[in-house]
């Protein structure tokens, strides 16, 4: 029996989760990083400045855990815990974006270059479909973790 095209997509959306955990795994690994801590490395640069409480209501992990995190990367010297010039009483995480982006910058490279072949392929109208889709997934997906999150909460 021919699978309908919801299914393909679906499936196809579970494997480009799975290749793209795998994936970053890979390049934590090869920085010296754990996944965890190579993902909330890009949060931090990609948000900004952003305290320990905010990753945490982002992320949906525990401050505990968070601190852990921002301990390990802090220890690597790829972000630093600056006082907030606004709210003295709030520290700020603060990534070391040259450090960030020296550790990176192998792999980022190749991948922009090989993602960059890929998007060429497609005709405008064809990546304004794509990028639809994807920015529709992306929203359904944060609201789908911010729901789960509440809850383990």
């Amino acid at each position: 029996m021919q699978k309908s095209t919801v299914e393909n997509l679906s499936e196809l959306g579970r494997e480009i989760s799975d290749v793209t955990i795998l994936m970053h795994e890979a390049i934590a690994r090869n920085a010296g990083l754990t996944g965890v801590d190579h993902k909330y490395l890009s949060l931090i640069l990609r948000q900004g400045p952003l305290t320990a409480g905010e990753l945490s209501n982002l992320t949906g992990l525990t401050t505990g855990a968070v601190t852990a995190v921002i301990d390990r990367l802090e220890g690597r010297k790829l972000v630093s815990r600056e006082p907030d010039k606004t709210d003295r009483r709030k520290v700020l995480i603060v990534a070391n974006t040259i450090k960030a982006k020296k550790l990176f910058e192998p792999s980022s490279t190749r991948l922009k270059a090989e993602v960059g072949k890929l998007v060429s392929t497609y005709s405008k109208k064809e990546m304004q479909l794509i990028a639809g889709y994807l920015r529709a997934s992306i929203g359904i997906m944060q609201a789908f973790t911010r729901e789960l999150n509440k809850k383990s909460k």
